[in-house]
């Protein structure tokens, strides 16, 4: 993700690489450490960093230990349930719809988040998504773009389309509020 804390990670990643290279050398034949040898080692250590960083990125990524100072970015996997207040204005009795119960699906792992929502009429997924984190303002934004299909029933009314649709994300509260806008 783009908001990965960098210099941090970093250092963890050429620390263990060090270590690893160390035990290579203290458990090899150290004697004979010579340009042959540490050649031989570099692709053990590339693997075993290659490893480690599949590893973090499916399943470390999100321990609470990790939180804001290497990864800047909460873990919202899971279900979330909420309404969409819409300003959309039915022509015929000029009256805005009420809330619209929804569900979102947020699927995500330290390099990618993709999510899908769901209300009784239509099916959304996420094309393209990305936190945006304002740690100046204490700002940290879910945005992605959607491509919406509405059942065939209401495509009349609800043709597909695409949109974007931003969501604050309040760690405190696990709350996501956010607007969208549409084709």
């Amino acid at each position: 993700m783009k908001n990965l804390k960098l210099l941090p990670f970093l250092y963890i990643l050429l620390s263990l690489s060090a270590l690893i290279a160390f035990l290579f050398f203290y458990f090899g034949d150290y004697n004979k450490l010579n340009f042959e040898f540490i050649y031989k080692t570099f692709p053990k250590v590339v693997t075993i960093d290659t490893l480690l960083i599949g590893l973090f990125s499916k399943y470390l990524w999100n321990w609470k230990y990790f939180q804001n100072w290497l990864v800047p970015f909460p873990d919202l996997n899971g279900t979330w349930k909420g309404f969409i207040h819409t300003t959309w204005v039915d022509p015929i009795t000029n009256e805005r719809p009420d809330k619209i119960p929804t569900l979102l699906t947020i699927n995500q792992n330290f390099f990618s988040i993709s999510c899908v929502m769901r209300t009784g009429e239509m099916t959304s997924r996420s094309i393209i998504s990305e936190f945006s984190i304002d740690e100046e303002n204490q700002l940290k934004r879910l945005i992605y773009t959607y491509d919406s299909n509405p059942i065939a029933t209401v495509r009349d009314r609800s043709p597909q389309h695409c949109g974007t649709i931003y969501l604050d994300v309040n760690n405190g509260k696990n709350i996501l509020k956010g607007e969208y806008w549409t084709g």
